[in-house]
């Protein structure tokens, strides 16, 4: 069998901030541009919002969160798929004017056997994709290649949320 690693994850895994309850509920009750700017909350809904991931497998990767705190996906209001939906179009054509990726990446990884870094708090990613992107970096070299800044993408995607 052969190992793939991504000692990459460790830092988020180990994170302290993991040990103080839900990452995404605080983000959620937070209040305030200047909060959200320094936490990365591009855009804020009626049952869900959009935040930069903190650790990106690609410039732009966002997710469109719940306020609620559910992990089972049929639990979740039909208003609030509808919105996140719609949150996830708006992201996508927001991606395409910044950034003009080849492709995208949507998805739910729901519980922990699927992947979920956050399984107490479904969410959903938005992962823009160019060609060539996950090349021998990433898996042989255990390094992310970003194009930028977390504060350089938000700012570039934050005005188009205002």
């Amino acid at each position: 069998m052969d190992i793939l690693w991504s000692p990459w994850r460790n830092q988020y895994v180990t994170a302290e901030e993991r040990q103080l309850g839900c990452v995404f509920c605080r983000l959620a009750q937070g209040e305030g541009e200047e909060f959200d700017a320094s936490h990365f909350v591009l855009f804020r809904g009626q049952s869900n919002f959009i935040v930069l991931n903190l650790f990106p497998y690609n410039t732009a990767h966002l997710m469109i969160i719940p306020y609620a705190h559910l992990a089972i996906l049929s639990d979740v209001a039909k208003e609030t798929t509808d919105e996140m939906m719609d949150l996830a179009k708006r992201a996508q054509e927001i991606i395409q004017i910044e950034y003009k990726p080849d492709g995208y990446n949507l998805g739910m990884n729901l519980g922990k056997a699927a992947g979920a870094g956050v399984a107490e708090h479904l969410h959903l990613h938005v992962m823009p994709r160019w060609s060539g992107d996950a090349n021998f970096m990433t898996t042989i070299g255990e390094t992310r290649v970003l194009s930028e800044s977390l504060p350089d993408t938000y700012r570039r995607l934050k005005k188009h949320f205002a």
